[in-house]
């Protein structure tokens, strides 16, 4: 596979967290939708059982080959998060009714985080990485969840966890273990290196 050299990053997603991440670290590049059914190829990997970080891992491919096909000769950045718990694996919460029932089911216990993220060059992977994150929450009482969703409201549905650590979700936490990269979803230190190698960026 021929890698491009310095040009103009893709990346695969509507994200604003993600948006904000690659901004932050000074990169340039283009946002477009993967446009892809993610419910439809977490049912079809359901019959190979795998593990929550190989969900996040498949889900990142399947944005950046997606988007890559359209855009040939870009380097193209995919990323998915799953959040687990035992062996459950938590989708983001449908109404606030939803994110009730998800920080009742993560209170006073330990989950992980898994965010993968894949580059792509015209429909093939490049490269793929994983990361995770343990994450405490501490007990809380319904009267407080309930509380803590109507100051926050709705922003909370764009997360898999029904939390958002860089706002008031940061309360709902006792012990934290991992990258703040990985919890807010692309695990940029393995990214930034693995571009510097390709000569995507600046080394």
């Amino acid at each position: 596979m021929t890698v491009p050299q310095k040009h103009r990053l893709i990346l695969a997603s509507q994200s604003p967290f993600r948006k904000m991440l690659m901004e932050n670290a000074g990169l340039t590049f283009d946002a477009f939708s993967p446009e892809i059914d993610e419910r439809a190829i977490e049912s079809e990997l359901e019959r190979q059982a795998p593990s929550p970080a190989d969900v996040a891992l498949h889900l990142a491919e399947a944005k950046a080959t997606a988007v890559s096909v359209r855009h040939p000769g870009r380097l193209v950045i995919g990323s998915d998060q799953t959040l687990s718990l035992a062996d459950r694996v938590f989708h983001k919460p449908e109404g606030i009714l939803g994110a009730r029932e998800h920080l009742l089911a993560l209170s006073g216990r330990t989950h992980a985080l898994n965010s993968g993220v894949v580059i792509a060059v015209g429909g093939e992977v490049a490269w793929r990485h994983v990361s995770t994150a343990s994450l405490t929450m501490r007990p809380l009482s319904a009267d407080f969840i309930d509380r803590h969703l109507a100051r926050v409201g709705e922003r909370v549905l764009g997360s898999v966890g029904a939390y958002q650590l860089e706002g008031e979700g940061i309360q709902l936490f006792e012990r934290i273990e991992g990258d703040y990269f990985t919890i807010i979803g692309l695990p940029m230190l393995p990214l930034l290196a693995q571009l510097r190698s390709m000569g995507a960026i600046d080394a």
